[in-house]
């Protein structure tokens, strides 16, 4: 027990006892005794041991955060702490000398004179000075309000020169001193310890200056037994501690405070996955920007085709690995290396399915795949599908897209409309297929709970997609890349990359390819890696 609750007057219900009628005169003595029972009854603060969910506010709004983490941690406190924001500290140091819940307001000042110096001009406008009811359509004062309510307090501490009243609704207020904290007016009552905890983790970001909120929000759940956790990443699949403290709090509530969360829907997505999708090289489930890609390209035993066809699956796994390793002194980030496998390969013959493609056995690359994984190895499924759809074709290889280290990559240069044959011109595909791939995609991410996957674009021209401002870049389940594949000598090459990035949707990263053979001369990976913006994803053919 504290020491506040050592030394405090104990509140009791004896006042209630004491307004009965008259008319129980009689019984005066019995509920005198009761009255002397109840008086030793100290307050109650109950904490939510049943806390469930996940929950992001931005922290902006100091009466929002702290009400969401008091909802969390507390069924029940017959005791809070409340103030504004300037005198968070002194909240925060109260609320657990207490053993109680902290609350703000959202107006950062509180004081009586702001009330009266407010104009009527200001009034009108639906903006209010009034102590601690905040604005309305801001949740402010009103939150607090609702809170002290719902968690049924009797009593309300405050910060001397802050005018609880506005916000107690009807509660007793005690006054005390912010520089001792020691109480200067009112009955402060007796709190009994606690006798449970709420499962609630508070998320924080690391390295950023504790906010009002924050102080307040993490006193209050620290007071019920929860913890507060600072990540290096607003995304908890982005590294392998994020994804560690993720499931740490998952028999729990999890409140992530601050904008960077994203919203409550997408970081309780992105906690989900955390909890229940493996980790991909690198630790993680994200595959950017924590670490950069390094690929050959090509598809097995076909050496016309690219590097990747040029050796057997040992020579292979040797060649991607000292491609990465070659990276590694000019990345801040880790370099991992990785495949990108054409599964389906244009022809120039119709084929018996009459769609100028040739689609590989899944099964003939399932060694790929896996030696793959046991090696650190991503992979990417790349697709040149001629008359057919991409999406069509992904689905056949959709068994070894479900492995956690497999992503896709679409060909637009090899997709034909009615009429067309390769070669005789360069293909295209409208954003609306390539959306309806990246839909197809995220949806069998998210139904097998696997870590996010690397999507790659192909292009060297803008009209290989066509109304490339309508592609759909909200699926948190897909790492967006736009592959440059313009060769020739220098000058080619940046005038390539430097156009495809005109007006490329926000979300997509870039990704650039070195040519053997068509690159006058081919870059070197410190050259690679001075290329601006620095490219995320680079391959070899």
């Amino acid at each position: 027990m504290s020491t506040a609750q050592q030394t405090g007057n104990a509140r009791s219900s004896f006042s209630r006892w004491f307004r009965l009628p008259a008319a129980l005169g009689a019984a005066g003595l019995l509920f005198g005794g009761l009255s002397a029972c109840a008086q030793d009854e100290p307050a109650s603060v109950v904490p939510n041991s049943e806390a469930t969910g996940a929950e992001q506010v931005s922290g902006e709004n100091p009466a929002e955060a702290t009400v969401a983490a008091s909802k969390l941690a507390f069924t029940s406190s017959d005791v809070v702490v409340v103030g504004d924001a300037e005198s968070a500290s002194v909240i925060a140091d109260k609320a657990s000398e207490l053993g109680v819940p902290g609350l703000l307001t959202s107006s950062e000042s509180n004081a009586e004179d702001d009330a009266s110096a407010e104009s009527s001009d200001s009034a009108t406008e639906g903006g209010s000075a009034a102590a601690g009811a905040g604005d309305e359509a801001e949740g402010g004062g009103n939150a607090t309000t609702d809170e002290i309510t719902r968690l049924g307090a009797t009593t309300v501490f405050a910060p001397v020169g802050f005018e609880a009243s506005e916000v107690a609704d009807g509660a007793d207020v005690v006054t005390f001193d912010p520089d001792t904290l020691e109480v200067q007016d009112g009955e402060a009552p007796d709190i009994a310890p606690l006798e449970s905890s709420a499962p609630v983790t508070l998320f924080v970001m690391q390295d950023e200056d504790v906010t009002p909120a924050q102080e307040v929000a993490a006193a209050s759940i620290e007071v019920a037994s929860g913890t507060v956790e600072e990540l290096p990443d607003s995304d908890p699949r982005a590294t392998s501690d994020t994804v560690k403290l993720a499931k740490a709090s998952e028999d729990g509530a999890v409140l992530a405070l601050g904008e960077d969360f994203g919203s409550t829907d997408t970081f309780a997505a992105r906690l989900d996955t955390a909890r229940t999708a493996p980790e991909i090289t690198g630790g993680g489930q994200t595959p950017f920007p924590g670490r950069r890609m390094v690929a050959a390209y090509g598809s097995p035993g076909i050496p016309e085709l690219g590097v990747l066809g040029e050796q057997d699956l040992d020579d292979s796994v040797e060649l991607v690995q000292e491609l990465a390793e070659q990276y590694e002194p000019y990345s801040d980030e880790q370099v991992i290396p990785a495949m990108e496998i054409i599964a389906t390969v244009a022809s120039a013959e119709p084929g018996p399915d009459n769609n100028y493609s040739t689609e590989l056995d899944p099964e003939a690359l399932r060694p790929w795949v896996d030696r793959a994984a046991e090696e650190g190895i991503y992979v990417v499924i790349d697709l040149q599908p001629g008359m057919s759809s991409f999406s069509e074709q992904a689905k056949i290889y959709e068994d070894l897209l479900k492995e956690p280290n497999v992503g896709l990559a679409i060909d637009s240069e090899w997709r034909l409309k009615d009429g067309q044959k390769h070669m005789e011109q360069i293909g295209a595909v409208d954003a609306k297929e390539i959306n309806e791939t990246m839909e197809w995609l995220a949806d069998l991410t998210a139904e097998n709970d696997l870590p996010q996957k690397v999507f790659i674009m192909h292009q060297f021209s803008m009209s290989m997609i066509t109304n490339r401002q309508d592609l759909d870049t909200s699926h948190d389940e897909l790492a967006m890349v736009l592959h440059a594949d313009g060769h020739g000598t220098p000058d080619l090459k940046m005038g390539t990359w430097n156009a495809l990035q005109q007006d490329l949707p926000e979300g997509i990263r870039m990704a650039w390819k070195n040519f053997y053979d068509e690159d006058d001369p081919t870059f070197s990976p410190e050259q690679t890696m001075e290329v601006d913006p620095k490219p995320w994803f680079v391959s070899y053919q």
